[in-house]
């Protein structure tokens, strides 16, 4: 059965039904249909928070196609319910990009799904459109007072570094010029467009910790120069109350199901490589609000999605996981051994063996934060017993708790090993993370200890421009920002093609982009993008509607 085919044969239970559970009222949802609905934010119990166990799944860097860090997560709240623990897994919401691209959708797997699963990885509740339109709002702003005679505030077109957004891979986009036309389309110069999770408003939404936090994030933005070199921002253009007002829904997590009917959060949704790469404050604090144990998830490996949700989410929203889940898979480790992609599902111990660092450096840099960490062995029906027992010796040597996940063949009842193993992680948790760095620190003091203690990185090198750069955030006042890595997550280098553990390498800094508004720096390594292009051969090639509305190929 295909994941679609799979979702169909489940009948949900109604939305309120789900929000019951969690002791929601019917009066308290905002109804999207009858299977998904708006939370109000009024839900979030900073008591309640305290008391409840949050717990973190990552991966091993991962192949293409990814390696189930989602389809993990669902399957462990399912198990976790059948355990009779009252338990929530707060997701990101996919974007079209990836949904039309490489990966297809982005709802978990198998019988370890989040449904409806087509409203999920297509438009469901329309905050991607808000984020958006929220985004396109501010540079038609920038536009019209560049044009403007009687509220010019003298900007120079040239510095404005504020680009559009679109919620799409294309890369025809990344670079263009705009404003063409004559004097009456105003100044013409060169800006792009970045993918919408890729957006500093969807940064924005997911480190708001409420509506008006909201709003003053938006006027913090950082547009342009004038031109007597002075910075302008969002707010000095008065752009921060309609953006807030577009934004108004799109604020709210929204609660779905997994297919065993077990609660699942969604919101916000940016990506790990080139933005912070976790879900909504609010809505993981929505969730431990609501639950005794909260599953979240962050985007690709440990070294991106976990660092980021640890430095830059967890110590802005004063939370910390008890446990780490770090999902490894036979097929990954077989690659990062030196195997094809078309050939990681046939069995090869010693390139297994040789891919091994690759799991345990991710084990070392996570270790750094003091969280206790499982490993889980997302199965598939490739892997071997004479595999299996390599990866179930080696973490024994390493000291790691290790459990077979089958959530994609068995839903809850396949990860039922895993979430008596994380339960006891949980108990033997004593203290909140350990950050890599101080606010305080430098760029470049945050820069070495991210790329040395997570990465293994020997150095950090600047190109010119990066340096200018830097110096110019330095003396605006933001030098004490958290640091966003924007750097390939194929690899714990800046070079997708060092795969494993590679050593001896340095990572180089193209530039800086600044997130006044978010609230952080984001150094930018190699050649990352944040407008990414479609693949040679699309997912959307193979999506389709029958004329009764089926669709097939969208997972």
């Amino acid at each position: 059965m295909t994941e679609i085919q799979i979702a169909q044969s489940v009948k949900p239970k109604h939305i309120r039904d789900v929000a019951e559970t969690l002791g929601i009222s019917e009066a308290q949802l905002q109804y999207y249909g009858n299977d998904k609905a708006k939370l109000p934010l009024q839900l979030i119990d900073e008591h309640k928070i305290k008391e409840s166990h949050l717990i973190l799944v990552t991966a091993i860097t991962p192949t293409p196609p990814g390696e189930g860090k989602t389809t993990t997560s669902i399957g462990l709240v399912d198990a976790l319910n059948l355990l009779d623990k009252k338990a929530t897994v707060v997701l990101r919401e996919p974007s079209l990009g990836p949904v039309f691209g490489i990966k297809g959708g982005a709802a978990g797997g198998g019988w370890s799904q989040v449904i409806p699963m087509v409203d999920i990885n297509l438009h469901f509740t329309g905050d991607f459109h808000a984020i958006e339109k929220a985004n396109n709002l501010l540079s038609a702003l920038i536009e019209n007072n560049i044009q403007s005679k009687s509220r010019n505030l003298g900007i120079d077109p040239r510095t404005v570094i504020w680009k559009r957004c679109m919620d799409m891979n294309d890369r025809g986009l990344r670079n263009i010029i705009a404003a063409l036309g004559g004097k009456a389309g105003g100044v013409p110069r060169e800006t792009g467009f970045n993918i919408t999770a890729a957006s500093e408003i969807m940064a924005i939404l997911c480190m708001a910790s409420d509506l008006e936090d909201l709003k003053e994030r938006c006027g913090n933005i950082y547009v342009a120069d004038t031109w007597e070199g002075k910075p302008v921002y969002a707010k000095d253009l008065n752009a921060e109350g309609a953006m807030a007002v577009v934004l108004k829904d799109a604020i709210k997590p929204n609660l779905v199901q997994t297919l065993e009917g077990n609660p699942a959060i969604i919101h916000g949704g940016p990506f790990a490589n080139i933005a912070q790469g976790t879900n909504s404050i609010v809505a993981t604090k929505m969730g431990m609000s609501l639950s005794d144990y909260t599953i979240t998830e962050a985007g690709f490996g440990s070294d991106l999605g976990a660092e980021k949700f640890l430095n830059i989410k967890c110590r802005a929203a004063g939370i910390s996981p008890k446990a780490i889940v770090v999902v490894a898979t036979i097929r990954a480790l077989k690659y990062h051994g030196g195997k094809s992609l078309k050939e990681i599902t046939q069995e090869d111990v010693p390139a297994l063996i040789k891919g091994l660092p690759n799991l345990d450096g991710h084990i070392a840099s996570l270790k750094s934060f003091g969280i206790p960490i499982v490993v889980s062995i997302n199965a598939f029906s490739s892997d071997t017993q004479a595999e299996i027992q390599i990866i179930e010796d080696h973490c024994e040597l390493l000291g790691i708790p290790v459990a077979l996940s089958y959530g994609w063949e068995k839903g809850g009842e396949g990860c039922l090993d895993l979430a008596e193993k994380v339960l006891v992680a949980v108990q033997s948790c004593a203290q909140k993370f350990h950050s890599t760095y101080n606010l305080a620190d430098s760029v470049q003091h945050k820069l070495k200890m991210i790329c040395q203690t997570i990465y293994g990185a020997d150095a950090v090198v600047l190109s010119d421009l990066a340096k200018t750069q830097l110096r110019k955030y330095e003396a605006m006042g933001y030098g004490q920002l958290p640091i966003c890595m924007a750097k390939t997550e194929k690899s714990f280098s800046d070079d997708q093609k060092r795969l494993g553990r590679p050593e001896h390498f340095n990572i180089h800094i193209r530039e800086f982009e600044i997130a006044t508004g978010a609230g952080f720096i984001i150094p930018i390594a190699g050649n990352m993008l944040r407008m990414p292009g479609l693949p040679a051969t699309p997912a959307a090639e193979r999506i389709t509607i029958d004329k009764d509305g089926v669709i097939e190929g969208l997972f």
